[in-house]
Formats: C-alpha cells, sequence, structure tokens
C-alpha cells in the first residue's frame, strides 16, 4: 500500500475519495491551511507547508481547484516541491479543451504542466450532481435550465475510480468518465423541482455563440460506456 496525500481532501470529491484511500489500505494524509486530526498544513497559493506535506509520499492525488488562474499557480507550487517520480494524480473536466469558458481553460494550463512530470495520470469527469444542485437551487421565479444534454456524475464513483489510479502505475491521461445518463438539463431540473416540492416554473435558457454551440456538439459528455452508477433521480434521493 502507498502513503498518499491528497489535496482538497475536505471538499466535495475529497471527502469521498479519502474515504475510500484509506478503505483501501492507503495511509492517506489530507492537504488543508488548518490544523486538525488527519489533516497535514500547507497552502498551495502560498507554497507555505508543501515541502513538508510531500515528503516521503508516493502519490498525491490533487483535487484542489483555485478557481481560474490560482488553479494554475497552485498546481505549479505544488509540482515544484514534489519530487520525482512521485506519482501526481490530477482530477480535470471532460471537454475542458472544448469548451470556451474561462475556468476550463485554466484547468487544462494546469494539466499541460502536470504532463511535464515524469510520472502522472489526469483524470477528466463529466459534471457533478452537487452542480446541478447548486445552478437549480439560485433563488429567483425561475428554475433557470440552459437547454443543453449533460452526462452528470456522482462523487462517489468519481472517487472509486480515482483509489484505483491512485493505487496503480502512472497511467498519463486515461479515458474520461461520465454519469449513467445523458438528460436534457430541462429534464433533470424537472426532476429536482419535483424532489424539492418546488413550485417554481422551469426556464428553458439558450444563447447564441461559441459556448452553447459546443455543449450542442457534446463537448461535455463522454464517448464510450459510462462509468458512474449513480442517478441524478438516486442523488436527489439521497442514495448517493
Amino acid at each position: 500500500m502507498s502513503t498518499i496525500l491528497v489535496t482538497g481532501g475536505t471538499g466535495s470529491l475529497g471527502r469521498p475519495t479519502v474515504e475510500h484511500l484509506r478503505a483501501a489500505g492507503h495511509t492517506v494524509r489530507v492537504l488543508s491551511r488548518r490544523a486538525g486530526q488527519g489533516l497535514v498544513s500547507g497552502d498551495l497559493t502560498t507554497g507555505q507547508g508543501l515541502d513538508a506535506a510531500v515528503a516521503g509520499v508516493d502519490t498525491v492525488v490533487h483535487l484542489a481547484t483555485g478557481q481560474g488562474r490560482k488553479d494554475v499557480v497552485q498546481t505549479q507550487n505544488l509540482l515544484d516541491v514534489t519530487p520525482l517520480p512521485t506519482h501526481i494524480v490530477y482530477m480535470s473536466i471532460a471537454g475542458a479543451d472544448r469548451i470556451p469558458l474561462a475556468y476550463y481553460r485554466y484547468k487544462v494550463a494546469a494539466e499541460r504542466l502536470v504532463e511535464e512530470r515524469e510520472a502522472y495520470t489526469i483524470l477528466r469527469a463529466t459534471q457533478f450532481h452537487s452542480l446541478l444542485d447548486r445552478l437549480f437551487s439560485v433563488k429567483g421565479p425561475f428554475i433557470l435550465a440552459p437547454s443543453i444534454t449533460l452526462q452528470p456524475i456522482a462523487v462517489q464513483d468519481v472517487a472509486v475510480r480515482l483509489t484505483e489510479l491512485a493505487g496503480g502505475p502512472a497511467a498519463g491521461r486515461v479515458p474520461d468518465i461520465g454519469g449513467p445518463e445523458r438528460q436534457p438539463v430541462t429534464d433533470l431540473a424537472r426532476a429536482w423541482k419535483a424532489a424539492h416540492g418546488s413550485r417554481r416554473l422551469v426556464l428553458p435558457v439558450r444563447a447564441p455563440g461559441k459556448l452553447f454551440r459546443a455543449f450542442d456538439d457534446g463537448a461535455a459528455l463522454v464517448d464510450g460506456p459510462s462509468y458512474g452508477h449513480i442517478t441524478f433521480a438516486d442523488y436527489l434521493g439521497g442514495k448517493s
């Protein structure tokens, strides 16, 4: 078994990933700016404490996201202090190089930094169920639902795949993973509305330009068989 450092280990994806890694027998350190049981102190933005955090680890699972350019800075700071041939597992987004969003552009830039390593694995996944939950939860008279099709995935399913990858050899860019169902966001919004007993109307939204065109072209979907097993309905029912 390996000693593994997880960045972003207290986040929505990090928590189940840490649980799965420990259940698989790995020794797990969770990087945090706060002190606490099971945590190691370090700051990805300033670089403070990172040297000690990565000392002696076999693998780093990099799940922390700095939201934009900060993502690139944090990834570079982590790579600067991580000795070779430590295995870096980096979490990214399906379609990140095809969808013209600034956040995605920085994810791709961070991927490029990781690809300069001797030993790395990059996994891209589709949008998490929790992202849709937050979108539909925005207060207002309507539930805004972009008129696109998505293939959302549960963080628990992603955590299973990350555990497999972290426990194995560096594999480079591995196949993207997506949830078990492709559904129009309007249908997902109606399911959310029913599950929450909301009386708000679902309002389909479209916009001209490259962004919607990329989603229409299936840039956010995954080719081939689905990986996830937990549906959005399962998530709404509390089964995930």
